[in-house]
């Protein structure tokens, strides 16, 4: 493929903005892991492309990057084939580490040297969806505020335990620039854009996403789960938060309620009302949920699961496993492999 920008679009949309355009066209890199999420890049690169589009004229350049060059299959099976292999990074590129199911099996060696290397020779890197795994792999997460998708954080945390990514939509802090993936993606995009060219060529271009409004980055990944369970209280979203974050060493009932300072019988009339179940057994649900992930996205042994949710023993476990997906953990892993 030709080094030179990409062409934008002259025709083709009734949609038109007048922007001052300084000449100098950022250029985005987005290096495509195996397994990688396909709406999370999809949704970082449409913007611009609207952007380019509406303007009629080239404010924004992009490639995507493969270990080799060879297609990637994504999350979702289906293939992309990038324009370039690993290769020097062009001064003032940024470039995009876009992960996705399984981010530690799919980061190789060669892809955090090249990593590192291009980090040494000044080039800004980011990470879409769990694209923060290779960035703190490489050291290149310090002091920085960062995210990633809401469901790897724990593991990320296990994996990383200085590290701690925040549940936002995406962050820009200090030259690094992270999203939990998804739709996150746009709002991400639609933030740099508002930097470079103003709050108004943004708000276009959420329209023309059909986005409506561009997310603030202070808005929580979860933030639907409180609309999924058809309640903002806010004991009830501090029990489920408190259960997340204590899978390891699941709390009792007594520390749930002691540490919200409320009654027992408050917390489980809550959960019975929007949940349908006793507070312990959305608990369990939790943890074995974290377990499913585990088993799919790591090499952690059956044992190490067991331990890393909070059960007292791999028979508990497997028991457990088997009563909530009609399957031990091990079939489990086999199939899924």
């Amino acid at each position: 493929m030709s080094d030179s920008p990409r062409s934008f679009v002259e025709k083709g949309s009734s949609a038109h903005f007048d922007v001052e355009f300084d000449g100098v066209t950022d250029t985005f890199h987005f290096l495509l892991l195996p397994k990688t999420t396909m709406l999370a890049v999809a949704a970082a690169i449409e913007p611009l492309r609207i952007a380019n589009q509406i303007t009629e004229k080239p404010l924004y350049n992009w490639y995507t990057l493969s270990e080799t060059g060879a297609p990637v299959t994504c999350s979702n099976g289906m293939r992309i084939t990038p324009d370039k292999p690993l290769e020097s990074l062009p001064s003032g590129a940024y470039c995009f580490v876009c992960g996705g199911v399984e981010p530690e099996r799919n980061i190789s060696k060669p892809v955090l040297s090249w990593i590192r290397r291009e980090s040494r020779f000044g080039r800004k890197f980011g990470g879409i969806c769990t694209g923060s795994f290779a960035l703190a792999a490489t050291g290149l997460i310090k002091d920085q505020y960062f995210t990633l998708h809401w469901e790897n954080q724990q593991r990320f945390r296990e994996d990383y335990p200085d590290l701690t990514p925040t549940d936002r939509l995406y962050e820009i802090d200090k030259g690094l620039i992270t999203c939990g993936g998804g739709n996150a993606s746009i709002d991400m995009m639609l933030a740099l854009m508002e930097r470079r060219h103003g709050p108004k060529l943004a708000a276009v271009v959420a329209d023309m996403c059909l986005h409506g409004r561009a997310t603030s980055s202070k808005s929580s990944q979860t933030t639907a789960s409180s609309a999924a369970i058809g309640s903002r209280n806010p004991h009830l979203l501090a029990a489920l938060d408190l259960m997340r974050a204590e899978v390891e060493d699941p709390l009792s009932m007594s520390d749930i309620c002691s540490e919200l300072g409320v009654s027992r019988r408050q917390i489980e009339r809550l959960f019975l009302r929007h949940i349908g179940q006793p507070p312990m057994h959305c608990y369990l649900e939790i943890r074995l949920a974290r377990a499913l992930a585990y088993l799919k996205e790591t090499n952690m042994t059956v044992a190490d699961v067991a331990v890393a949710t909070g059960f007292s023993s791999s028979n508990h476990f497997t028991k457990r496993f088997k009563e909530r997906y009609n399957r031990t953990p091990r079939s489990y892993r086999v199939s899924w492999s």
